[in-house]
């Protein structure tokens, strides 16, 4: 489907995708730690031939690859079994587009060389949504970050009546998504994240809980 506006420079933006078929795209931590990786060397405008990137000797780890300068910033994220979650910011004419472009190819690359699969991986064009709002835009860190919970209970919207010290715990050691960046556990902020380009909603790592359990206790 044709979105129904264009990306533009400085504004925020939503974006998902997920396997053909609601396939899954991530079967172990292996494939999970390969995406994660790969948002950090595709936000860049120099090519990525991953391989060339690992062979390096230099590189002590793959967030050391000494990358130009970024062509979308990340606010947050989350990976599921079968999609995943950006909160972007474009930095650059067409940055948002260039680096899902790159991103999703070497992913899919990868995932069917390992699986020996041919053919598309993700449905069609990726998803977006145009955060012009506010309050839509703060509340999109406690939908992403929230997406794991689906794991554990599955109808946890519809249904309170869950452990809520178990969800907590099991979102303090979920570790493919960028929770722990905002409530003081993380490690991947430097290198994956850039929180200064998004707006200042959590003055503190308690704001950012207050949120998260503000929205899990909800009731329409």
């Amino acid at each position: 489907m044709e979105r129904k506006f264009n990306f533009a420079t400085g504004e925020f933006y939503h974006l998902y995708s997920r396997g053909v078929d609601k396939r899954l795209i991530f079967d172990d931590d292996k494939d999970r730690e390969r995406f994660l990786k790969l948002l950090f060397v595709c936000n860049h405008s120099q090519p990525v031939v991953f391989r060339d990137i690992i062979k390096n000797t230099s590189i002590k780890d793959i967030f050391d690859f000494p990358a130009d300068k970024s062509l979308v910033d990340i606010g947050a994220y989350c990976l599921m079994p079968n999609h995943f979650h950006i909160l972007l910011r474009e930095k650059v004419e067409g940055g948002i587009s260039f680096f899902m472009k790159k991103l999703l190819t070497a992913y899919s690359k990868y995932y069917n060389t390992k699986n020996k699969r041919t053919g598309a991986l993700f449905e069609g064009n990726f998803k977006a949504s145009h955060l012009d709002d506010d309050n839509y835009l703060k509340y999109i860190y406690a939908y992403i970050h929230l997406n794991p919970v689906k794991l554990i209970y599955p109808k946890w919207r519809e249904n309170k009546d869950f452990d809520l010290e178990k969800v907590t715990n099991f979102l303090n050691n979920y570790a493919y998504s960028s929770y722990n960046d905002y409530v003081g556990g993380g490690t991947r902020s430097a290198v994956i994240l850039n929180q200064e380009e998004f707006p200042s909603y959590f003055d503190n790592f308690g704001d950012f809980s207050d949120m998260i359990n503000f929205w899990l206790t909800y009731q329409e």
